[in-house]
């Protein structure tokens, strides 16, 4: 097998579920966080809870950052090398964080119950896949550390094909 064939091949799937995740994200969030400033918490899909406005505000922080950091790694399945990886892992490390950061608003809600329409229990859900799914993608992105099959080492130079 070619060198990084094996973790080349599973990243195309990991970016367009990211993606299209971190997308929904940022469409749910965008439209909660507006009917939220509106004063419409009584709205049946959205209702919530006093933690419902900082959740909102790091779910559009994380799908942004999320979204860019899929299109590093677009980059870097394009090109496949170790300078296009370690831009794609900076960023993807960075959004997970950030992605954690909601989750832990997430689970602050969850707690503190109350009302929670349709599109905040949909969007939980959809944060909680995104920060599984991010890690996932980052341990792929690191994998060439452990096997080079699995794709470029950090430190190798050269092309890498």
């Amino acid at each position: 097998m070619a060198n990084g064939r094996g973790g080349r091949s599973l990243m195309g799937p990991f970016l367009v579920i990211n993606f299209v995740v971190y997308l929904i994200v940022l469409g749910l969030a965008g439209w909660s966080l507006d009917k939220y400033i509106d004063g419409e918490q009584n709205h049946p899909h959205l209702g919530g809870n006093p933690s419902t406005s900082f959740m909102l505000m790091f779910a559009l922080i994380g799908g942004v950052m999320g979204a860019s950091s899929m299109l590093a790694g677009f980059v870097h399945l394009r090109k496949w090398t170790t300078q296009t990886l370690t831009s794609a892992a900076s960023s993807a490390i960075i959004s997970w964080a950030i992605t954690a950061l909601a989750f832990g608003l997430v689970c602050k809600q969850i707690i503190m119950g109350g009302h929670r329409g349709k599109r905040l229990q949909t969007l939980e859900a959809l944060i909680t896949i995104a920060m599984v799914s991010q890690l996932l993608y980052i341990l792929l992105l690191h994998a060439g550390i452990f096997r080079s099959r699995y794709g470029p080492v950090y430190g190798s130079y050269g092309p890498q094909h």
